[in-house]
């Protein structure tokens, strides 16, 4: 009988935990390793996946997305694992561009039925009990998509739990911050990790799901091994978006607690979509920010943008600047509604980006038999989590279908940066003044 080769996951986000709970239910006797600097249960983790909440929804106007997405919410709906966590609270999207007819088509291509349609403003405003009607409609706004299918899940919680049922069925779960990676003597394989505190973990095949992490750890691993092509070169960009909670009064609270998420869509030009999500089992609404940003520094003579290299990115420590965005995002959506709202909670939540936005789930071309990387979530991946190991499982096998290979490649032509409205257009310095954290 063949013997599995052993596994090396890092990075405990949605990338690397849908990855192991694959392996683990396809290979019950592999060796599988999770290792993340943080524990699943930590009250407080760097994992952009880590958070309140996230939006689940298969609304893209790339097919190829919707198509994955609507797979994703099949398993969030029927799956015991997953459906605790689901709410159908359906998406109300202010367009700004083709986006609902875009939708609207893949829907009709893909053959999925769904109770989504796209509606003028002034009957936008109406929906809901006119929990929207003072939101901003300017800027070109060609109608809404109302989609009651798509929602919102419990992030962490969900993580937690499925995080949980992996160590259940055997993969082991090592708490350590990844310094840089080991290659063998001719450099052509990769053989594991060693951490901050010098430990060394080592297996067959190992998985970068280190999102943020990911440019400055190949970084130093290219210093530290000599090997200069383990580098991203640029691939992939560390990128940060303020994220914000308001504890709504009762009254409130009645009147928001059936909301669908609320999106603000914009063009490339004007720059990322704006969010907020209905209030949690403890009454919180969240908003996303409007900008996102690098955090360009020196990394071992390299420029590069990576988060604070603090154990915990600093990502409480929120400033003026950034707290003022997600003000913005509370007015453009509820104007007077929300006026009185006071913001308790900010955080700033990071991912790995590529240019288009897309993710990259491929072999190292360093070393194509043992390293592998997955992660690029570009603030878009959690959606994907009960079907994301299924496709980096298929990569490593060699059987991922040509056009998933193709488009998450790690050499691709990829498109201008300024052709993508989520691409981080600011730096963290310009956003925080005089408290600027390298």
């Amino acid at each position: 009988m063949t013997q599995q080769p052993s596994y090396l996951i890092l990075g405990a986000g949605v990338f690397g935990v849908s990855t192991a709970y694959t392996l683990i239910q396809q290979y019950p006797s592999a060796k599988i390793t999770l290792v993340d600097r943080d524990a699943f249960n930590a009250p407080s983790r760097v994992a952009a996946s880590w958070d309140w909440n996230k939006v689940v929804r298969a609304d893209y106007s790339d097919i190829v997305y919707c198509k994955l997405a609507l797979e994703a919410q099949d398993v969030f709906r029927s799956d015991p694992l997953y459906k605790p966590y689901f709410h159908e609270s359906g998406i109300f999207w202010v367009c700004r561009d083709d986006y609902a007819k875009e939708v609207l088509e893949n829907y009709k291509k893909l053959g999925r039925k769904a109770d989504l349609k796209a509606v003028s403003v002034e009957e936008a405003k109406k929906l809901y009990g006119g929990l929207f009607e003072d939101a901003d409609y300017s800027g070109g706004v060609q109608n809404v998509l109302i989609n009651l299918t798509s929602g919102w899940a419990n992030a962490g919680d969900a993580l937690i739990a499925v995080t949980k049922k992996c160590v259940e069925l055997g993969v082991e779960y090592i708490v350590g911050d990844v310094e840089t990676l080991t290659f063998d003597s001719s450099g052509a394989v990769c053989t594991g990790v060693k951490t901050a505190k010098g430990d060394v973990y080592i297996a067959d095949k190992i998985i970068l799901s280190t999102g943020a992490y990911t440019a400055r750890l190949l970084e130093q691993s290219a210093r530290s091994s000599g090997k200069k092509d383990i580098s991203a070169g640029g691939r992939i960009v560390a990128g940060g978006i303020t994220t914000g909670m308001a504890t709504l009064d009762e009254e409130s609270h009645k009147r928001f607690k059936d909301m669908p998420v609320g999106v603000q869509g914009y063009t490339a030009s004007t720059g990322p979509f704006i969010g907020s999500l209905p209030p949690t089992r403890d009454r919180e609404l969240k908003w996303w920010g409007q900008k996102i940003f690098k955090n360009t520094q020196n990394v071992l003579g390299t420029p590069l943008s990576a988060p604070p290299n603090t154990p915990d990115y600093n990502q409480w420590n929120v400033s003026p600047k950034l707290k003022q965005d997600i003000d913005y995002a509370n007015k453009v959506f509820y104007g007077k509604k929300g006026a009185t709202w006071k913001m308790e909670k900010h955080r700033i939540c990071w991912d790995a980006f590529t240019t288009s936005s897309d993710f990259i789930i491929s072999p190292h071309p360093s070393c194509p038999s043992s390293l592998y990387v997955a992660t690029c979530g570009s603030f878009h991946g959690y959606k994907f989590f009960p079907v994301l190991g299924k496709y980096i499982v298929q990569m490593m096998q060699g059987v991922l279908e040509h056009e998933l290979k193709d488009k998450w490649a790690w050499d691709r032509e990829r498109p201008d940066e300024k052709l993508n409205p989520d691409w981080p257009r600011w730096e963290m310095k310009e956003l925080e003044g005089e408290r600027a954290r390298l």
